[in-house]
């Protein structure tokens, strides 16, 4: 974790000492009081939900020895005199953000082990997961958590690395051009894995070949004697090779590539099985998530885990014990009798096929229901791109199309224009509706899947499932 001194913590950030002494050695950073370990530094963050100055005196109390603020008013120093100890510091900085990219930056320069970067337009939390459970199971791993994929979560998750990490994961997201260019800058990757380009983000960037430059912004950080790791089988690979002059690794379904997936099965729940093919020896493989493009995300794993000098039963090993983070192809089982597929954290046009198509391999003894949502970030493309999802829909195996949101609305007309029956598509405006319609529609032995942008909140509609409401008696 962050070690250093305040003397050195004035330093890197460009602060200024109000209280303390310069001898105080601070382990660990949070940005949350409620997160602080003893002999943290804590920064009074102020963020969309709540000021951190209004946390200075719980910070204090809960071990903090370093008090990061950049408003220095009465309140902030009372709260600071009434819970500081002899050792505790106040510092001022200008800007807290800039303060905790400097002090991931001076941690990461300390750290002499691998950095994995990974983005990519679909899959790359999921590949992450696969990733960081294939290298635990040799090395100390410290990844991403949740959504800390930003300008702040890598620095955060930077500064939670120790003298016992062997690797470092991290997940970069991308809103803009530039910005992994400037994640990169603090994470200094040492390999970088794209795991595909698609029209995700087409709002914010306009044009997928502009998607593509940002998403490149990774391949051009990797030193030479570094590694990227690219999908063989996506359309823009050939592209991305071109800028890197480290060596590059393919992992896809085609002969060609370095690490490859041979005999793709589906089993009844969805699940894929396959043969995982490197240069150096073959073993079959049973994943624990729904979805034939889960494939290519544990393939993007195995790359990284045989580069880093994994066998390949401890690669095996990780992917088929890999856990993920919520939200993403989760599936189980309702007390009702439904099966229910979580994929509401996300959602753009490849990842909409690739969910459908999950839900086609699902075996059922009832219908397959899609819950569908908006897709945010589409800009010109949304109005199309939704009508056409709904003609894929319409020739999919989905019996039931529910769509929630105005711009799903286009997802329900595409349906029935490609000939679905008006009976078997309702359109929704909200996910209390559409829990609704579900309540009223879903009979044990259905598979529904549910997948929308994250700004829908369709995860209120699998914890309806989850716990149905009751119906007042008459």
């Amino acid at each position: 974790m962050l070690t250093l001194s305040v003397e050195t913590l004035l330093e890197v950030t460009g602060g200024v000492l109000l209280a303390g002494p310069h001898s105080t050695m601070v382990n660990g950073l949070a940005i949350d009081s409620r997160n602080v370990e003893p002999g943290a530094a804590f920064v009074a963050f102020s963020g969309e939900r709540a000021d951190g100055h209004r946390y200075v005196e719980d910070a204090l109390r809960a071990g903090a020895r370093a008090i990061l603020i950049t408003r220095d008013d009465e309140g902030v120093r009372s709260a600071f005199d009434s819970a500081a100890r002899a050792e505790s510091a106040l510092v001022r900085v200008d800007d807290a953000q800039s303060a905790i990219e400097a002090l991931g930056r001076h941690h990461r320069s300390r750290l002499m082990i691998p950095v994995i970067g990974v983005t990519g337009s679909t899959g790359k939390t999921t590949t992450k997961d696969f990733l960081r459970s294939v290298l635990a199971t040799r090395m100390r791993v410290v990844a991403t958590a949740e959504n800390r994929n930003n300008e702040l979560g890598v620095p955060l998750t930077l500064m939670e690395a120790g003298a016992e990490t062997e690797v470092l994961l991290i997940e970069m997201a991308m809103r803009g051009p530039g910005q992994i260019e400037h994640l990169c800058s603090i994470a200094r990757p040492t390999a970088g894995l794209v795991t595909n380009v698609g029209v995700s983000h087409v709002e914010l960037l306009g044009t997928e070949e502009a998607i593509a430059s940002a998403k490149g912004e990774l391949v051009q950080a990797i030193p030479a004697d570094g590694r990227v790791f690219l999908n063989g089988d996506d359309g823009w690979t050939d592209h991305l090779e071109t800028l890197t002059s480290a060596p590059i690794t393919r992992y896809g379904v085609s002969g060609a590539a370095d690490v490859r997936a041979a005999d793709v099965r589906i089993s009844e729940d969805g699940t894929p099985s396959f043969t995982l093919v490197t240069a150096e020896d073959a073993l079959e493989v049973h994943l624990p998530v729904p979805g034939r493009h889960n494939v290519y995300n544990a393939l993007a794993a195995a790359s990284v885990g045989s580069y880093l000098g994994l066998s390949i039963e401890d690669i095996v090993r990780g992917l088929e014990d890999a856990t993920f983070s919520k939200w993403r192809m989760e599936a189980f089982q309702s007390a009702s009798g439904l099966t229910v597929i979580n994929d509401a954290y996300n959602a753009n046009p490849t990842s909409m096929r690739a969910a459908l198509s999950a839900l086609g391999d699902v075996a059922t003894r009832g219908r397959r229901i899609a819950v569908l949502g908006d897709m945010a970030e589409l800009g010109s493309l949304a109005e199309l791109a939704h009508f056409q999802l709904g003609e894929e829909v319409a020739s999919s195996a989905v019996d039931v199309l529910v769509t929630v949101g105005e711009r799903a609305r286009r997802i329900a007309e595409g349906a029935l224009a490609a000939g679905m029956s008006a009976d078997a598509v309702r359109p929704c405006v909200s996910a209390e509706e559409a829990s609704e319609v579900l309540d009223d529609l879903a009979e044990p032995g259905d598979t529904i899947l549910v997948k929308a942008s994250r700004v829908m909140g369709l995860e209120r509609v699998v914890e309806g499932m989850i716990e149905p409401r009751v119906q007042p008696s008459a």
